[in-house]
Formats: C-alpha cells, sequence, structure tokens
C-alpha cells in the first residue's frame, strides 16, 4: 500500500476536511487519506501550530533528512529534538479514527473544531480557529509568496 514499483512513495495528500475531536482526543483520517497512510504511521509537532502526519515511508525520508543534519549547529540540534520528541506511531481504529496523544492536542490546541489538509507529502491536522488565522494571513500574501518561489526555480 502506498508504494509503486522501485520503493518510490506513491502518497499524495491533498483537499482540506472539517471534522471534530471526540473527548477521548480521536479524530477521523478523511477516507481519501486512509489508504496512503496505511496501517500505521507517524504523527509529530509541525510547523505552524499544526500536527505532520507522515506515512511510514515518506517518514523514513524525513529521518534521513534529519540525520544529515549538522550536529554541530544548534539550530539543527533543536529542530531534530523538536521533530523526534513530539513524533508517536499512531494506528487507525475500525472507524477511520486516529487517537493523538495528549501532548500533541496541547501543541496544535486541539479541542473541538479541527481541519485535516493534505499538502503533497503529508497530512495535516490544524485547530479549526488556527487554521481560519493562518489561511487568511497567507492569502493576504499568496501573491508574494509566489513571486519569491521564483528564486527556486519554481514557476506557476
Amino acid at each position: 500500500m502506498g508504494e509503486m514499483g522501485g520503493g518510490v512513495s506513491a502518497a499524495m495528500f491533498m483537499g482540506e476536511f472539517q471534522h471534530s475531536i471526540d473527548d477521548k482526543g480521536r479524530v477521523i483520517i478523511p477516507a481519501k487519506f486512509r489508504e496512503s497512510l496505511g496501517s500505521t504511521f507517524v504523527v509529530t509537532r509541525g510547523l505552524d501550530q499544526c500536527l505532520f502526519v507522515y506515512p511510514m515511508e515518506e517518514w523514513g525520508v524525513m529521518e534521513q533528512k534529519l540525520k544529515a543534519l549538522p550536529l554541530m549547529k544548534s539550530d539543527a540540534r533543536a529542530f531534530t529534538r523538536f521533530f523526534f520528541s513530539g513524533a508517536t506511531e499512531c494506528e487507525l481504529d475500525k472507524q477511520g479514527r486516529v487517537n493523538l496523544p495528549g501532548n500533541l492536542r496541547e501543541y496544535a490546541k486541539l479541542d473541538k473544531d479541527c481541519v485535516v489538509l493534505g499538502v503533497s507529502n503529508r497530512a495535516e491536522i490544524w485547530s479549526k480557529g488556527i487554521w481560519e488565522s493562518y489561511f487568511n494571513q497567507s492569502e493576504e500574501a499568496f501573491n508574494d509568496i509566489a513571486e519569491k518561489l521564483v528564486d527556486f526555480n519554481f514557476d506557476l
């Protein structure tokens, strides 16, 4: 599941889905994402106060990238600690829900309404209020951001 020949990951996440977290800390993962995630996957603290959700193959790729960072640089050590210390292996229950650990729910301010996003090789879980605020700020800056991406040989 989630792999094509030659070990190239086929995981592709896209879309925005509104969900809620129940009182036990469980959130439904959109049906479109479940096959790409597989039976076990990794959830960790992401950037911008959301959670990153990686299929195991993608987590392995991220792990290799983080291992390649220079340990002598304090920023690299800090980021690696932040990323790995929040990481937890999760599974879906029969209803397609994931039980998010308390420390991750607290970090992302997840209590009731949330948004599950597909972002290329990962999914993200956001508090609805934080996502709306982030989206509104980013929407205003979208054209400026797109112009800056030209510096990375990226053209729309």
